[in-house]
């Protein structure tokens, strides 16, 4: 016991020194309380811990291209280039005709800047590589999770039209908005960009015995920007300017096609010529109006909070200099539950102080018992702050959260003390020796409390992946807020409890009810007691069942990455038949929209159709003002879209954490299959999943249902008249690809000039055949000369996952269907389906939850281990951890798993980080009951009576404290609005296990302690010889039983 002696010794003289220097421990603690003031209100505010979640697409665009050739020569070689960088987490592909997009999304928090770097630096080496007619590759970046900007602007005008209030925007609205610090970019969505269109009549061509390649030229050749240079002398310099470009309709229409001897062919002699915009690709429409959006992208990694602050200043000060006919109003901001979810918490927070504040006051019977925790509370917390401050932390759901919870938990160590220094009041000590006495009797708890608590958090900071990253400042903001309430518990709580606190005749009415009040539980608990250790094998088997049977509880229960967030908002992924026009997208959007406004629930809609698609939103009313949450809207959501004529919707809800995709299950299918196996495998997969009844939609990414009409050239035939393919493949692509010659200057920027055939002339394809083309020898040959029609049917789009194609399955699982279920229903049928020789992979939320899902549980089993080691360094004894643990944690634990079960909750990672606290907790109890077990056996007690005596006299802190940490949570139960579903959880957990394992505890570790410690009797307590030379009695009661209270 000497080990034991020498330990105990430096502990006395920490208390000692501030209980008897006062003004000490009053101005440490002031001096924390400042400095932490000033952390606090540095501390920026966000809504997640600052994780940079990035992806990087690059797009290419190759017009007229197919989507076997756009995959074969665009995103084939791209993919193999970028593949190779740094930071890759997952590389997929899309070609489609004309269009390759490929998007990288890398690892978390990996430097983006960098990432783009290299990507830009891969695409130059292989420029070469790709056709010359394919346009340069573009390169963006953007959040990985979100494939939508963080804000849409919506402009309308009854004055403009669309081209005229896109040329307005991007002259006079987007560079302002540009260059809001922590914005990307900003776009131009379903704008008309001003373009000078040459509308080329086949008929008039072949009049004139001229062919589409012979405009394509004269633009060429007659439409040159020229930088000549300078003139100089000795001195003077004069810069030269030419007129060799084209500014005007009427300049181009004069543009000189073809002349000969007797005659000028003019561009207007064979084209119409007009100053218009380029080929709508897309319709925007906000309450019912078309309109143009201005997409605001933040910077990956930037707090959006802050974006939004600046980007509301900028719109504030546009708003005076636009035209009175230009409305201009937010359509979607996405920090709008952000900023709810920060105010409801804080709102919880304030609650939770409240509640924490009365539970004390009424348990500590008078105002000035209870302004010992009620001190130690706003001193832990701006305490943390401090350390928030030195770690960069911020302010954000899941620091705020930390805090929330920490209130219930700082006051714990401040009840303990009053309750001891009380006791030792009421046994007759003066005042300063029942501060001396409890404070020393209680240093080793607090230590060992302090540092289950912060060994519990710390394997969650320390966690790799999304969950650690998440974690973190929620780990470390917990874990600093209960060793700084640990540090004021044994340097403040201390000396205020020796000067507050009133001897037993000078007590007041509600502190004496109160006492007789647990004197009376004390007695009950007592009798208890006794039966309890008479039973304590049979207490002790039914422990063990009970921590059997979380094994089984655990595997029946629901699971998911993180519960369902109301955000206020549903999003819309539209398709649309793939020969569908924008006209025709657009008008069955708008009778959609028209159907989902009378939802009672609906604020308004706003949407972004192209003619394949697009995607749009219902924003709700506020959270007040509503009956149902989002979730419970989607079924009706889902069943108006899915009646809508000419499209296919999806309701899908904002992913509840960074880096999700946007469905609840994708699941990638991998195989160098063909297609069409492919394709045979996606209908089996969609139609066994949606016979289980779990999901609201199923939908795959591929579709071969493109109609198309290919150009069957016979080679000899085109031969013999002298043709050549890429002849036929150029003069095609200037009447219908659309594609620009070159560019012209216009108010001093510059436009694209795109030759075409009128619209009207495009829409039958038989119309091709009677184009000609000009052989080497002057004569004009029809296209029907030398090639045929024939209709096909094509994939929509072909994909690729990890360089290799791919399928994937998309789908949205029921209310009451967990992700994590849907995930393991649609994996297992889709093994079953392709027979094992297809790899199958992850996508969006789908992947997080198989890299994340089971690693808190895990952290768990560490958190477990590092408090057992932590207990026994402190007990001196591997017996005793054994009694705390077992004493708490599994009655704790099955208790809540239990209700998981039940389907109050699921396992998630806010659950299972409740789970995690609640070891810590209800070890808490079992510490404070063996320490003084141990205590009075070292004062020569025998061991039943010391545990008796011990459980009876830490029934009231035992009590104190869990009330205060199970009223102080509940408000986390109740909480509704925004972002309530996280804290929902997350206060199941604590509330039910802190209730279920505080009344066991009471049962099950003196029940254990009779069993597990040693029955050696233990040497003598160390604070005896202090006792003597202080003048205070010794604390050795006659061996013996325990008589009843």
């Amino acid at each position: 016991m000497r080990q034991n002696e020498n330990a105990a010794a430096p502990r006395r003289a920490i208390t000692d020194l501030f209980i008897r220097h006062p003004v000490l421990a009053v101005v440490a603690n002031l001096i924390l309380v400042i400095i932490g003031i000033r952390c606090a209100a540095s501390l920026p505010v966000q809504q997640f811990p600052k994780l940079e979640s990035s992806s990087i697409t690059v797009t290419t665009l190759y017009y007229g291209a197919s989507a076997e050739t756009v995959r074969g020569f665009l995103t084939t070689p791209i993919e193999q280039a970028v593949s190779s960088i740094a930071g890759v987490d997952t590389i997929e592909s899309t070609s489609i005709a004309g269009i390759s997009t490929i998007t990288i999304k890398l690892q978390l928090n990996h430097d983006s800047t960098r990432a783009l770097a290299e990507v830009n630096a891969r695409l130059s080496q292989i420029r070469s590589q790709l056709p010359d007619q394919a346009e340069p590759p573009t390169v963006d970046l953007a959040r990985a999770d979100k494939p939508y900007a963080t804000f849409y602007i919506s402009f309308t005008s009854d004055r403009f039209d669309i081209p005229a209030l896109t040329d307005f925007l991007a002259r006079n609205v987007q560079p302002r908005l540009a260059t809001v610090r922590g914005v990307q970019r900003v776009g131009v969505e379903a704008g008309q960009t001003p373009a000078m269109r040459i509308w080329i009549s086949p008929q008039r061509l072949a009049e004139l015995n001229l062919t589409p390649g012979d405009v394509y030229q004269a633009l060429q050749r007659n439409n040159f920007l020229a930088a000549i240079g300078q003139v100089k002398s000795d001195s003077v310099q004069i810069d030269l300017l030419t007129n060799t470009d084209l500014r005007s309709v009427e300049e181009f229409g004069d543009l000189i096609v073809s002349q000969t001897d007797d005659s000028i062919v003019r561009l207007q002699d064979v084209a119409d010529v007009a100053l218009g915009s380029e080929e709508p690709t897309a319709t925007a429409m906000y309450r019912g109006e078309k309109a143009v959006y201005l997409s605001v992208w933040p910077l990956p990694g930037s707090n959006e909070i802050e974006v939004s602050n600046a980007v509301a200043v900028a719109m504030s000060e546009l708003q005076p200099r636009l035209p009175s006919h230009v409305d201009m109003q937010m359509a979607y901001d996405g920090t709008k539950f952000m900023r709810k979810a920060l105010s409801e918490i804080f709102t919880t927070l304030l609650e939770t102080v409240a509640i924490v504040a009365l539970v004390v006051f009424l348990f500590m019977g008078s105002l000035r018992s209870a302004l010992v925790p009620l001190v130690a509370m706003p001193v832990s917390l701006i305490g943390a702050a401090v350390v928030m401050f030195l770690l960069g932390f911020s302010l954000n759901l899941l620091t705020l959260l930390a805090i929330v919870l920490s209130v219930g938990l700082v006051v714990d160590d401040a009840i303990v003390v009053v309750e001891n220094v009380q006791r030792h009041l009421r046994e007759g000590l003066s005042k300063t020796g029942a501060a001396l006495v409890g404070a020393r009797e209680l240093v080793g708890p607090i230590i060992a409390m302090t540092i289950t608590l912060a060994t519990v958090y710390a394997p969650i900071g320390f966690q790799s992946g999304l969950t650690g990253m998440l974690f973190r400042e929620f780990a470390f903001t917990l874990a600093a807020a209960v060793i700084v309430s640990g540090i004021v518990a044994v340097t403040l709580s201390p000396i205020m409890s020796g000067l507050l606190l009133q001897t037993e005749e000078r007590e007041g009415r509600l502190t004496r009810l109160t006492a007789r009040l647990f004197d009376r539980l004390q007695a009950i608990y007592a009798r208890l007691l006794v039966w309890v250790l008479d039973l304590r094998w049979s207490i002790a088997v039914a422990t063990l069942i009970t921590a059997l049977a979380a094994i089984p509880l655990y595997l029946l229960s629901g699971k998911e990455l993180a519960p369902i967030e109301d955000e206020g908002a549903i999003s819309l992924v539209v398709s649309a038949a793939p020969d569908s026009t924008l006209t025709a997208s657009t008008r069955w959007a708008g009778e959609l929209a028209e159907s989902l406004q009378a939802i009672p629930e609906t604020d308004y809609m706003w949407s972004l159709v192209t003619a394949g698609g697009g995607f749009g939103g219902v924003i709700t009313k506020d959270w007040d003002d509503r009956q149902r949450d989002t979730q419970s809207m989607l079924p009706e959501v889902f069943g108006i879209a899915s009646q809508s004529v000419g499209l296919e919707a999806f309701p899908v809800l904002v992913p509840p954490l960074p880096g999700a995709g946007q469905f609840d299950v994708e699941l990638v299918i991998k195989s160098d299959t063909p297609t069409r196996q492919r394709l045979d495998w996606s209908q089996q997969i969609m139609q066994r999943a949606s016979q289980t009844g779990m999901f609201m939609f199923v939908d795959s990414d591929l579709k071969f249902d493109l109609p198309q009409a290919r150009v069957m050239v016979d080679r000899e035939v085109l031969a013999d008249l002298g043709l050549d393919q890429a002849a036929v493949g150029r003069e095609l692509g200037v009447l219908l690809g659309g594609g620009e010659v070159n560019r012209f200057n216009f108010f001093d920027r510059s436009y694209r000039v795109i030759p075409q055939l009128d619209a009207r002339q495009r829409e039958d394809v038989g119309s091709l055949m009677d184009l000609k083309i000009r052989n080497p020898a002057g004569e004009l040959i029809p296209v029907s000369a030398f090639a045929s029609i024939q209709p096909v049917t094509a994939p929509r789009s072909l994909h690729r996952f990890g360089q290799q194609d791919s399928l994937k399955i998309s789908a949205a699982v029921l209310p009451g269907i967990t992700k994590a279920t849907g995930l393991d229903v649609i994996e297992q049928i889709a093994r079953d389906v392709t027979g094992g020789v297809a790899e199958i992979d992850y996508a969006g939320e789908s992947r997080q939850i198989r890299n994340e899902g089971s690693k808190l549980a895990g952290t768990l089993g560490f958190a477990l281990v590092l408090i057992y080691l932590v207990l026994a360094a402190q007990f001196h004894s591997f017996r005793d951890p054994l009694v705390v643990l077992l004493g708490s944690v599994p009655p704790a634990i099955t208790g809540v798993l239990v209700l998981t079960c039940l389907n109050f909750t699921t396992i998630n990672i806010y659950s299972q980080v409740g789970l995690i606290t609640l070891v810590g907790l209800v070890a808490k109890n079992g510490i404070l009951i063996v320490e003084f077990a141990n205590m009075l056996r070292h004062d020569g007690w025998e061991k039943r009576a010391a545990i008796m005596h011990a459980a009876q006299t830490r029934l009231r802190p035992v009590l104190m404290t869990s009330a205060a940490t199970i009223l102080g949570h509940f408000p986390l139960v109740l909480v509704t609005g925004a972002g309530a579903e996280a804290r929902n959880s997350i206060g199941i957990i604590l509330v039910a296990g802190m209730a279920l394992g505080t009344l066991l505890t009471l049962a099950v570790v003196p029940a254990l302690y009779l069993i597990l410690s040693t029955n050696r009797r233990l040497d003598q307590h160390p604070d005896d010889h202090q006792r003597e030379t202080e003048g205070l009695p010794q604390k050795r009661p006659p061996v013996g039983e325990l008589e009843l209270v």
